[in-house]
């Protein structure tokens, strides 16, 4: 399941840049010299290109946070990363032998 998510996320990524790359960075769409006599056409074009990205947007930001959720399902053990390092310098002390008496 993680693996999939994982795909879908690095697509979704790919699809937005993609995406944001083919728009003006003017508001219109795609910039690739269409006259102004199409400004209509123009128009329709950037209204799609700004509902993809935001719909894209939308999906990677869930899919991100489910990847999120799904890990931190995984763990089972709680810890700050100071607490391990607490644990790993108890660790690597030499120990007092005791004296018998």
């Amino acid at each position: 399941m993680e693996t999939i998510l994982i795909v879908a996320n690095i697509v979704l990524a790919i699809v937005l840049i993609i995406i944001v790359l083919l728009q003006r960075s003017e508001g219109g769409a795609l910039g690739l010299g269409l006259s102004q006599d199409n400004f209509a056409s123009t128009r329709s074009v950037g209204n799609f290109l700004t509902k993809t990205t935001a719909i894209i947007a939308a999906l990677f930001i869930i899919s991100s946070i489910s990847l999120v959720v799904l890990s931190r399902a995984d763990l089972q053990e709680t810890q700050s990363v100071l607490e391990k390092i607490e644990d790993e310098k108890d660790l690597e002390q030499p120990k007092i032998p005791e004296s018998s008496k």
